[in-house]
């Protein structure tokens, strides 16, 4: 089959097209998918450098997010799915075929192309996530969403508005008209200003609810510094700037928040409930259209490279895609 192998641990350069590379086959508890669209996320691009835990050694095909259909099944597995067209999450989805654990999949919505649906699990049920059952968003708070023109960001904006709450959005100011238009109150460009004084001013001083905190870096401990003392909430579920940490001392002395961890793969592992809540709501929102289907940009496998260049350097806007 045709797929994207990452030769080196060295970055995105180091991937290239293999087309003899042998199809995967499903175990016990898992399906054989035929790709349709593979989503990009920066864990890609982190996997690349050998900076995602656990990440795979290298040689390897790259990608674990694709949506197409099911056509082998496991031991184990009702093979009534055979046909079902369903997104989900197993490693190599940058491939013509990808296995993934049953437990793992979703259903692509009717009438949705499989790239709509890309996103479903790990970019919209991440914000959801975060803002709900973790960050406990109510109507008449405040959150701030950094990054809110990617993937996950995005999803967060239109969800925080649909539950009620002001919208503060950080993104470069070249794509402020995107994330304007999915409902944001107030725009920050992070690389022009203060963050900490803007969310001051933005708030009156009283700081944010919720903060959707993906960059890491020096923007960890900003991101602590804005969040409401005693009932603000910082929800970190992305290293993109690199490693940081908050001490017992800080959180006891200067940062009297609270830190909450989230990863979807691992939350769907030991919370299964909690995840079945998540794509249940995740179902009512589409119903409703709060949740319409994706618009990724879509690209060939062979621009892979390219494409986790640009995400790394952050010059990309929303989901984006590979079709195999």
């Amino acid at each position: 089959m045709r797929a994207l192998v990452q030769g080196a641990l060295v970055g995105p350069g180091a991937l290239v097209v293999g087309d003899g590379v042998e199809v995967p086959r499903a175990a016990a508890g898992e399906v054989l998918v035929k790709v349709g669209a593979a989503g990009v996320n920066f864990a890609d691009v982190m996997q690349t450098r050998g900076a995602y835990d656990g990440g795979p050694e290298a040689p390897y095909v790259a990608g674990f997010e694709a949506a197409g259909e099911i056509v082998a099944v496991g031991d184990g597995v009702d093979p009534a799915l055979l046909g079902a067209r369903v997104i989900g999450t197993g490693p190599g989805a940058f491939a013509e075929y990808v296995v993934m654990g049953v437990d793992s999949l979703a259903r692509v919505p009717a009438g949705w192309r499989d790239e709509q649906a890309l996103g479903l699990v790990l970019n919209w049920g991440t914000a959801l996530a975060a803002l709900r059952p973790l960050g406990q968003l109510a109507a008449g708070q405040v959150v701030l969403v950094h990054a809110a023109a990617g993937a996950v960001g995005q999803a967060a904006v239109r969800l925080a508005k649909h539950y009620g709450a002001t919208v503060i959005g950080t993104a470069s100011a070249e794509k402020h008209d995107v994330v304007r238009r999915l409902g944001a109150d107030e725009l920050i460009d992070y690389r022009a200003a203060d963050l900490v004084s803007e969310v001051r001013r933005l708030t009156g001083g009283r700081g944010v609810d919720v903060v959707l905190e993906s960059v890491g870096g020096e923007t960890f401990g900003k991101s602590l510094e804005v969040a409401k003392r005693v009932t603000g909430k910082v929800i970190v579920y992305g290293v993109a700037g690199g490693e940081a940490s908050v001490s017992n001392w800080e959180l006891n002395f200067k940062h009297q928040v609270h830190v909450i961890g989230l990863h979807i793969g691992v939350l769907g592992q030991h919370a299964p409930e909690m995840f079945a809540e998540l794509m249940a709501e995740l179902d009512k929102l589409i119903e409703i259209g709060v949740y319409p289907p994706g618009e990724p940009t879509v690209y060939d496998l062979a621009d892979g490279p390219k494409v986790l260049a640009e995400l790394e350097a952050r010059a990309t806007v929303g989901k984006l895609a590979l079709k195999p």
